[in-house]
């Protein structure tokens, strides 16, 4: 098992790197408009190639910590595996719908323009976190190996669930999306890259050996997901620059149902382990697996359907920008009620 670190430097700060971001990226659509107008000609089927490939560098270094063989594993303890699925797929897409269309469609309806945000909320609520959460389970003293398990079973339901959760939750709000490019996306952004993971870990494992993939190879790709990120939302924002200078306040409000989102989700996981009395070493990764988000699919989704400048793309970002403080608060929260909780358990009992 690879030894688990806790928040790095880049990640600790994540907010400021993308709030500079968003202003180098606004800086370069006012002041160099050619860059966004030249990276705008390389697309095909409506997936920007320049964004893609710097997506696939965010998450093929996150598919290669993720260890398959740990599935046989999910009989051993399942009501911890319960819980995530069912708050990670029969509840949190929903309620983030809910929240979302109350506060874009009702709260703040002559503020904003709801549709496009609220498929950019969609997008994040049915991506549960398959990266950052390994950093939540540390800092909140997780079993590491029961996460590694939860991470594994998420990882194979969004392969089957994501793109019919999508699809059928804009549908009822209304939002038309063309399904070819969805069923696309999934395949460019989640099957390529965990295929690509998946056998790269088998290989590098078979010739070197476990400890040489955990303690060398996989720490080589340590920047590279933090790295393509920030360059993703600078272009990302070379194409919004316009639309935030017009509109600042848009930040704010979509902040709001984003933040609750992430609360409320925490509190159902991590309140259920507490009536199923489960250990605290259990009960806090399942709350934090569903509060954060798979931030990087979203984006990438959000860009494809609807392309870098639009409400979507906006929504999603928001929702990087807000994640690691809110995550963070959640972390000391778990950290102050273990009291509540049973002792710990190992995965290896």
């Amino acid at each position: 098992m690879e030894k688990k670190q806790g928040i790095g430097f880049f990640e600790r700060y994540l907010t400021i790197w993308v709030a500079l971001c968003i202003v180098i990226g606004m800086a370069i659509g006012q002041y160099l408009p050619a860059i966004p107008q030249t990276l705008s000609k390389f697309e095909y089927a409506n997936v920007s190639i320049p964004v893609a490939i710097l997506i696939w560098l965010m998450i093929y270094p996150m598919m290669l910590k993720v260890d398959f063989q740990s599935i046989k594993n999910v009989g051993k303890r399942p009501k911890g595996i319960i819980i995530t699925c069912i708050t990670n797929w029969l509840i949190k897409p929903f309620t983030m719908f809910g929240i979302a269309y109350l506060f874009f469609y009702v709260v703040f309806k002559s503020l904003i323009s709801a549709e496009e945000y609220l498929a950019g909320a969609v997008l994040l609520g049915a991506a549960p976190c398959t990266a950052m959460v390994f950093v939540w389970s540390y800092l909140t003293k997780g079993d590491a190996a029961y996460t590694l398990v939860q991470v594994a079973v998420n990882d194979l339901i969004i392969l089957v669930a994501f793109a019919p959760i999508v699809a059928f939750l804009l549908d009822v709000g209304g939002v038309t999306i063309p399904w070819d490019t969805l069923l696309l996306s999934v395949v460019l952004f989640v099957v390529i890259p965990l295929s690509a993971g998946i056998m790269t870990r088998i290989l590098v494992i078979r010739r070197k050996g476990i400890e040489y993939f955990n303690t060398v190879f996989i720490r080589k790709f340590d920047n590279y997901t933090i790295g393509g990120l920030l360059l993703t939302l600078i272009i990302l924002f070379s194409f919004q620059g316009e639309t935030i200078l017009n509109n600042p306040l848009h930040i704010v409000l979509i902040a709001v149902p984003l933040v609750l989102q992430t609360v409320l989700i925490f509190f159902v996981a991590y309140g259920w382990a507490k009536w199923w009395k489960l250990p605290h070493n259990i009960a806090a990764p399942a709350g934090m697996i569903g509060a954060s988000n798979f931030f990087e699919l979203s984006v990438a989704v959000a860009i494809s359907l609807f392309g870098l400048q639009s409400g979507a793309a906006l929504v999603t970002v928001v929702g990087v920008l807000v994640e690691v403080p809110v995550m963070l608060m959640l972390v000391r929260v778990a950290n102050n009620t273990c009291s509540w909780f049973t002792m710990k358990s190992s995965m290896s009992k």
